[in-house]
This record gives C-alpha cells, sequence and structure tokens, in this order.
C-alpha cells in the first residue's frame, strides 16, 4: 500500500478552559508528529507556504491525477527542510504490463537463457516501478548519484586515496582485461565524470532492447567483466558519453578498497546517519551491489540525498559528506555534445532562467525518476514515475520549470 496525504498536520492552540477535555488528544497528536520528525529526520511538515504559489503546483498535480503526463507515482517539493506539496497517485501496474511482462521475458530468455532474471525485466510488477507489495520505489539511475556520495565518503575515511588514482589498482582479477595504455589510465575521476573512454551505446535501443549495452551487461553474469572486455574508443577524460557500466566499476573499486560491499557501506556511513532505515539494492549475479540503477526508496528518503547537498553535507547536525566534496560534486565538470546540459559527479546540470550559470542540481533515471535541487530557492523537487510505455515522459526541463514559475509568480506579487 502506497502511503496517503497524510503528513499534513494543522496544529491548534488550546485554550487553558479546554485543556481537562482535550489534554489526551493534544498527547496524541504530539506523540503522533515526534514520530512523524524521527521518521523524516531533518524535513518539517507544514500546510502551506508563503513562497510558492500552490494554484500553479495545484494545476500540475491535476494534470497528473488526470495522466497527461503518463504515469507518474509520487511528487514531493521540500523548501527551506519543510514539506510544501505532498502528493501520491494509484496506478494499476498490474494490468498495464499483463501482456507486456511475458512477452519482455520471452525476448529476454530468447537472448540471455537462464542469465534473465525478474528484476530486470522492467515489465514485471513485483519488481518496477516498487519493489514487491511496498512503497519503495526504484530510482534507476539516481542510484549512480548515491554512489557518488558514497565515493566522497570512501575518501574522507581513508579508505579511497584520491579520485584521480588509476583503476586498474583495484581490479587485479581483471588486469588481463586492460589491454591498452588508454585502458590502464583510466580514473576514478573519468568513472565520475562518465568520461572512461569504453565504447559504450545505450543511447541508441530502449533499455528492453538486448542490443542497449546497459541490457545487456544487466543480463550478463560478470557484469565487470561485460565492461572491462570492451574496447577503447575516446582518451579517457575527453569526452562525456553515459554509460551505467561505470558505476558498476564504482561498486567494485569501493567493495575492493572497503572490504565491505557498497550496500553495506552505505547503510553504515550514509543511509543510518541520515535516516533511511528501509531501502531494497540489487545485486549483480556474482553478489555485486547494483550501483547503476538497483537502488529503491521511498519518496521521503529519496528527498534526503537532496536535502543532504543543499545543506553542504550536513544532516541532523552531523557532518555526512564533506563540505569540499559537495562543493566539488555541485559544479559540473564536463560538457555534454549538443546539449545544454552539463555534467559531473554522476549529477546532472540543468540550466534555468536567464543566467547561464544558474544550474539545477540533478539525479535523473529511467521511466522519470526525478531528484534536482534549486540551491537559490533551497528547493528540492522529487518525482518517481514509470513512463517507459507508449507516452514520453517529462523532462527535468518541463517538471522543473513549471515548478519554478510557481516560485516566481509568487516573487512578483
Amino acid at each position: 500500500m502506497k502511503p496517503s496525504n497524510v503528513l499534513k498536520i494543522t496544529y491548534r492552540i488550546v485554550t487553558m478552559h479546554n485543556y481537562k477535555k482535550k489534554n489526551h488528544l493534544i498527547f496524541i497528536l504530539i506523540f503522533f508528529s515526534h514520530s512523524i520528525m524521527s521518521m523524516t529526520n531533518q524535513i518539517e511538515i507544514i500546510g502551506d507556504s508563503s513562497q510558492i504559489d500552490l494554484a500553479i503546483i495545484d494545476k500540475l498535480h491535476n494534470e497528473f491525477q488526470s495522466g497527461d503526463h503518463g504515469y507518474i507515482d509520487s511528487f514531493l517539493l521540500i523548501q527551506n527542510e519543510k514539506i510544501i506539496f505532498e502528493k501520491y497517485y494509484q496506478v494499476n501496474y498490474q494490468e498495464l504490463t499483463r501482456n507486456k511482462k511475458s512477452e519482455q521475458a520471452r525476448i529476454m530468455n530468447k537472448n540471455y537463457g537462464s542469465l534473465a532474471t525478474p528484476q530486470y525485466n522492467y515489465y514485471n510488477p513485483e519488481w518496477h516501478p516498487f519493489y514487491k507489495d511496498t512503497d519503495l520505489h526504484t530510482i534507476q539511475s539516481v542510484s549512480k548519484s548515491v554512489t557518488s556520495a558514497i565515493v566522497g565518503i570512501a575518501i574522507e575515511k581513508g579508505h579511497l586515496d584520491s579520485i584521480d588514482t588509476k583503476i586498474v589498482n583495484y581490479f587485479s582479477k581483471y588486469d588481463h582485461l586492460f589491454d591498452s595504455k588508454l585502458k590502464r589510465s583510466i580514473s576514478i575521476r573519468d568513472l565520475l565524470n562518465m568520461a572512461s573512454g569504453i565504447r559504450w551505446d545505450e543511447d541508441s535501443y530502449p533499455y528492453t532492447n538486448p542490443l542497449n549495452d546497459a541490457a545487456s551487461m544487466e543480463n550478463s553474469y560478470d557484469w565487470i567483466e561485460y565492461i572491462l572486455s570492451l574496447p577503447m574508443e575516446h582518451e579517457p577524460g575527453s569526452k562525456f558519453v553515459y554509460n551505467s557500466g561505470i558505476t558498476v566499476l564504482l561498486s567494485y573499486i569501493l567493495q575492493q578498497a572497503t572490504g565491505e560491499s557498497l550496500q553495506e557501506y552505505a547503510e553504515k556511513h550514509l543511509f543510518r546517519p541520515i535516516g533511511i532505515e528501509r531501502y531494497y539494492w540489487k545485486k549483480t549475479p556474482t553478489g555485486l551491489t547494483d550501483a547503476e540503477g538497483g537502488l529503491y526508496l521511498s519518496t521521503k528518503d529519496f528527498a534526503k540525498i537532496a536535502l543532504l547537498y543543499l545543506n553542504e553535507g550536513v544532516s541532523g547536525g552531523k557532518q555526512i559528506l564533506t563540505k569540499d566534496w559537495v562543493e566539488q560534486t555541485m559544479s559540473p565538470t564536463i560538457e555534454i555534445e549538443g546539449s545544454d546540459r552539463e555534467y559531473g559527479f554522476q549529477w546532472w546540470f540543468v540550466p534555468y532562467g536567464t543566467n547561464e550559470e544558474k544550474w539545477i542540481f540533478s539525479g535523473s533515471g529511467y521511466g522519470g525518476q526525478y531528484l534536482m535541487v534549486v540551491p537559490e530557492h533551497e528547493l528540492v523537487m522529487v518525482f518517481n514515475g514509470w513512463n517507459i510505455f507508449d507516452t514520453e515522459r517529462p523532462s527535468i526541463e518541463y517538471l522543473s520549470s513549471r515548478v519554478l514559475e510557481a516560485l516566481t509568480v509568487n516573487q512578483d506579487h
């Protein structure tokens, strides 16, 4: 069962005259609100805000309800660490995927045989978009952004020396696949910036097509071998090429460097410290944590990742990420050919407004998983959806413009 909009709580001041009659109710409200605050960590719950025109936001919400933008599962806005809008939408994925689930399973079995698994059948409603019968929603490639944070933590704790370290140092088992001087020169920084130089194509075909490198990787036994067996195409660091395999390499590097799986390390040093207690993270056939797209979070916990960056790495009064790592991460480092967007450290930078130096700091995942930070407005936007069907998913640019319009209009008044 998905959460309803139960967290919009109003508080009343009870006079002393009414205190005896209502003291039991007050105790319940105080206890309940305390539990809510504990669950959401640094997020406060409020009913409205003077900084945003909720009529404009309601219009977008109504469009989501009507299906005007495909299949949206949740919509959350947080400003100044307060929830100002929160909605969840019911979509019957069992019905939507009734035929596609078996069709895709046949395609996968034909191409991959016993290596084809239900957890990578994106039309299987037991795995997508929600994990089983829970409110944990796939965040797909925003798993990459979470992994980037864990790299920063590993450096701060001394488990990784530097992002300029050559990755070949961590792959002794696969040393024979580093068969060129170019491949042996790849650094962790190159991986973070999607500029490894390895030949890769996950843009020409959909993720449900075996010609997509990411799909083929996800249905192979040894993902590391699949990635590293591919030839070099560019000099490392010279060209942005979106490559989900890159983040899988980071997962392996972190496991080698820390002696723990990415999931174990993340739970200890990231999830628990910022108040994430429930999650699911897929594993590859060899037991490696699927860093490229395997993480599932509730919508509120998803937002906590964004708040960590908005608050310069601080959560609950504790410095989880160093300020230096946050500054590096929130500065675009590589241009994307043919796009106004830029990229860096597994995050997207989307320009907005008329100032070319104003960026929306964003994680973006297959099907419409968007985590956006707008520091100028102390704003976090979260959208979860599953637009993998015939409807084109709305873009970061479109959704953010609709929300920012509500801020602009209200500031003009």
